[in-house]
């Protein structure tokens, strides 16, 4: 296995390829140590410390991690030396599977990955939208929220590129996905300066940890409720993934793009719901909550240097 972390992304089957290394040392969280027991233990007290302090100021909390490709296909690997049943996004979820608002993705996507449709693109780290799809529904089911019934029917359009993964390696192989045009009733009403200032330089895409952007629905059939949302690439501050999906379900979507809290902002916003996101490579590093979005609001091009939680990959 130590050979193989030193490789960043591996070949499987078929052209599929996972991420194993990098910053976060991917491969290595699938093995049992018991430092990792006690990473993981703080993780599950932390969750369970953020969820009492919602509940303290009213507010509903809902925390996923998104599985990496390794832990739902791990059958589309190819002599890779590791054990799915040691996911951390599936020993963290055992740890927690008494907090009504812990809501596991890694059981639902791994039962749906022999269906017609791919969930995970097969050359970019990220899930399809037909995967996020699975992960919107639980969350829905978890808030008492009922998902508008034509969301799965809405406009699709493909897509030709080079994605994360194919990126990194030297053929750089290129995938045609499907995209979902799923922004209809909802509409964003709000861009932080920083956001604003990237947009207009044409950089939208190298904007990661910081963006904050809010969406509101006035359709009737909306959810009322607000949300509060902080994740990453999975869900994302455009409206693809996630963030388009449950903007076009609740009535007041805030999309903060951090994987460590601002309580200042959810004490400001006293949200219905709380949302926390973040993909599974990510449970490498302990947040420590103490995110200051105003420190990021500001239209300067140059930020203070990026978290690694910034890395849409790796």
């Amino acid at each position: 296995m130590a050979r193989r972390n030193r490789e960043l992304v591996h070949r499987g089957r078929e052209g599929w390829l996972f991420l194993i290394g990098g910053t976060n040392g991917v491969l290595d969280q699938y093995r049992r140590t018991l430092g990792r027991w006690w990473h993981l233990r703080r993780w599950a007290r932390l969750i369970e410390a953020r969820t009492a302090r919602a509940g303290r100021l009213g507010i509903r909390t809902l925390h996923t991690i998104v599985p990496e490709k390794l832990s739902v296909y791990d059958d589309r690997t190819l002599d890779l030396a590791y054990d799915p049943r040691l996911s951390p996004a599936r020993r963290l979820a055992r740890r927690l599977d008494r907090l009504g608002g812990f809501v596991d993705l890694v059981a639902p996507l791994r039962a749906a990955r022999d269906g017609a449709v791919p969930l995970y693109r097969r050359t970019d780290s990220h899930w399809t939208y037909d995967g996020c799809l699975i992960g919107y529904r639980a969350l829905m089911r978890a808030c008492g929220a009922v998902p508008p019934p034509d969301i799965a029917e809405r406009p699709r359009f493909e897509t030709e590129g080079l994605w994360d993964l194919g990126d990194k390696l030297p053929d750089r192989p290129r995938e045609t996905v499907t995209n979902w045009a799923v922004l209809r009733d909802a509409s964003r009403a709000y861009a932080s300066p920083l956001v604003e200032s990237y947009e207009a330089a044409g950089r939208a895409g190298d904007l990661h940890v910081g963006a904050h952007v809010i969406y509101k629905n006035s359709s009737p059939q909306a959810d009322p409720r607000t949300v509060v949302l902080f994740g990453d690439s999975y869900a994302h501050y455009a409206p693809i993934f996630l963030t388009g999906l449950l903007a076009e379900s609740f009535r007041e979507l805030h999309v903060v793009w951090s994987s460590s809290l601002d309580w200042r902002t959810i004490e400001r916003v006293r949200p219905d719901i709380l949302m926390v996101e973040m993909a599974e490579r990510f449970l490498a590093r302990l947040p420590d909550d103490r995110f200051d979005l105003t420190a990021f609001e500001r239209p300067e091009m140059e930020k203070p240097a990026r978290r690694a939680e910034a890395a849409p990959v790796v």
